[in-house]
């Protein structure tokens, strides 16, 4: 026989939106309920960037000081170099915000200190070793979900099931939504490159003929990716792994010596990068945020930012209604009416700036890499790279915390 829960609102997915809006509802008074498949948060190769507008969020928690306080790095200024010569392309000091800087910090740091601060209410739940499965429904409502845990199947009925598992959500795919999807030129290959003394500080972006890495600066390494054509991935293993070390000795000459810590393919994650978004978020006692909503290309790293911002708007609409047992779909598609807008123009504009820099690169492997016309006129308007510093860093409608406080912390 399966074992049964009962909560107000599951959450399947511990990533930083289903944390964020598990936090905010438990500090609420709602009891919730979130689901990790993995028994802790530390996976490589996650996004790391901490957008202004998520230094807002942890201010409007009383949060920052201590945020604050986890190692990370600080940047005012996105920079990129085309063939040698560095390009500034987006400012954030001038931003109306309380800390105005882009911020990259291990995804498990960030996660840990969320679960810390959400552990402090009695109405939070963390269940690790859960995997959501598949949505239960009576009819059309959506009325729970079940999960496999090591001590094995568990069924969670609920009021509010949240999928927030991520691109290929099992959970979304359960509740018989597909999502549709853009084309991406594009694959990311993930790997680590270990820093030294001297190295540059700052996170990296380099395109030198058909090359492009980018890097995020850990304290011992560098978290680095190298875009390729989409599906060449098996093209460019059969090469082998010294040609492909020789093409990241173009892009960062500084750590030739030091690809040789790759020693083989098991080293290099692939990640596939896809552009998509669901036509509808919501069913009756179900909802979907961030990467299960729609998806995003790594270009400015503002999958995560949108992630967080679909969490505050969740909470913010469905805390109430959740709490008075009066939710409804009409509810559940406010948070789509308030959030698909802003994730569907920045993916127009991801879209746009892959075929303005990345396909030419990977597409036309002998031309040279020049920063197109856009970007070499950002030097002399600096007025336009803020404009550009509060669309990556506070996105679209950025949304603020309006959850009240109603559980006393532990």
């Amino acid at each position: 026989m399966n074992k049964e829960l009962n909560t107000t609102c599951c959450i399947a997915g511990g990533g930083p939106a289903g944390m964020m809006m598990g936090l905010l509802l438990a500090r609420a008074g709602i009891q919730v309920i979130v689901l990790e498949k993995h028994g802790d948060f530390f996976r490589d190769f996650r996004g790391d960037t901490i957008h202004p507008s998520t230094f807002t969020i942890m201010d409007e928690l009383g949060l920052l000081d201590d945020f604050l306080l986890i190692p990370h790095d600080e940047q005012t200024e996105v920079k990129g170099t085309f063939s040698g010569k560095q390009y500034c392309i987006a400012n954030f000091a001038r931003l109306p915000v309380v800390h105005k800087v882009i911020g990259f910090m291990p995804q498990w740091d960030f996660l840990d200190f969320l679960l810390k601060e959400a552990k402090k209410y009695s109405t939070f739940q963390l269940m690790l070793h859960a995997e959501a499965t598949g949505v239960i429904k009576n009819g059309s409502k959506v009325t729970g979900v079940s999960v496999n845990t090591p001590e094995g199947k568990l069924t969670i009925n609920t009021r509010l099931l949240v999928a927030a598992d991520g691109r290929g959500s099992i959970v979304t795919r359960s509740a018989g939504f597909t999502p549709i999807e853009t084309s991406a030129p594009m694959d990311v290959l993930w790997f680590r490159v270990s820093r030294k003394e001297g190295d540059p500080e700052q996170p990296l972006l380099n395109l030198v003929q058909n090359n492009i890495f980018i890097a995020i600066t850990r304290k011992e390494y560098y978290q680095s990716g190298f875009l390729i054509k989409k599906g060449d991935f098996d093209r460019i293993k059969k090469e082998g792994l010294a040609a492909f070390k020789e093409r990241l000795r173009k892009v960062i000459p500084f750590a030739a010596t030091r690809l040789d810590e790759l020693e083989d393919w098991s080293d290099v994650k692939l990640l596939s990068v896809s552009v998509s978004h669901l036509a509808q978020w919501y069913l009756d006692g179900f909802l979907c945020i961030g990467d299960a909503a729609h998806t995003m290309s790594p270009l400015g790293g503002v999958g995560i930012n949108l992630a967080l911002q679909d969490a505050v708007a969740a909470a913010n609409i469905l805390y109430e209604p959740l709490g008075n047992k009066t939710l409804t779909l009409t509810d559940l598609k406010k948070v789509q009416d308030r959030r698909a807008l802003p994730s569907r123009l920045v993916q127009k504009m991801q879209v746009i700036l892959q075929n303005m820099i990345i396909s030419p690169v990977l597409l036309h492997p002998d031309k040279e890499v020049k920063a197109p016309l856009f970007i070499r006129l950002l030097q002399y308007l600096p007025l336009l790279r803020t404009f550009l510093g509060r669309f990556i860093g506070m996105g679209i409608r950025p949304e603020h915390v309006r959850t009240p406080v109603k559980t006393n912390a532990n």
